[in-house]
């Protein structure tokens, strides 16, 4: 049996995670069938990971720092504050499109059941993309192609059709793809 480097199995633990969260019917996920999947003990997880709940962590920080990253690019290639509003909206809608799995945990549907700090932690992250959208906008204004006075109602409308998309695409069983029509009603929230 060939050994894992260390880290290599904490990472095939999240990467198993992830593609145990994309089955469209959603089961809650249990250490047991996690351990099944990877076809190691329980006792083997937990050497890994301290509970269930930093699991999770882990793909939030996944998540959390694949976005961030993402956003800091588009902010950093773009400098019209409308297309980086547009771009960002996009870019989360694609990023959910290719990471179902993901989607759930962006959606709160996977952490149901879960330690409320990780809900929390993802509240706060959708909180994090709405300000970056609102700063986008905020450039928009400086630039004479927004109106400072709707910043905050316009990034707040296109974080809710972002979050709103990852919700329908969940709970089609990820049939309902979110970027399908989507930058035409970005387009809308942005005149």
């Amino acid at each position: 049996m060939a050994t894992t480097k260390p880290g290599e199995r904490k990472l095939q633990i999240l990467q198993t995670l992830a593609g145990m969260l994309e089955q469209p019917k959603g089961e809650k996920i249990t250490t047991a069938a996690l351990a099944a999947k990877l076809g190691v003990s329980e006792a083997a997880l937990y050497r890994h990971f301290a509970s269930k709940a930093q699991m999770f962590e882990g793909l939030i920080e996944f998540i959390e720092s694949t976005v961030f990253g993402l956003i800091n690019q588009i902010t950093e290639q773009q400098e019209n504050g409308l297309s980086q509003a547009q771009a960002i909206a996009g870019m989360l809608l694609n990023f959910a499109e290719r990471n179902p799995g993901m989607t759930r945990v962006m959606t709160g549907d996977a952490l149901v059941n879960e330690d409320e700090r990780l809900q929390a932690r993802m509240n706060q992250f959708i909180e994090r993309v709405e300000l970056a959208i609102k700063q986008a906008l905020r450039i928009a204004a400086s630039q004479d192609q927004a109106d400072e006075a709707e910043v905050a109602l316009r990034a707040n409308m296109i974080a809710s059709l972002v979050v709103g998309r990852w919700h329908r695409f969940a709970k089609t069983g990820f049939k309902q793809n979110p970027s399908d029509n989507a930058q035409a009603q970005i387009a809308l929230l942005l005149v």
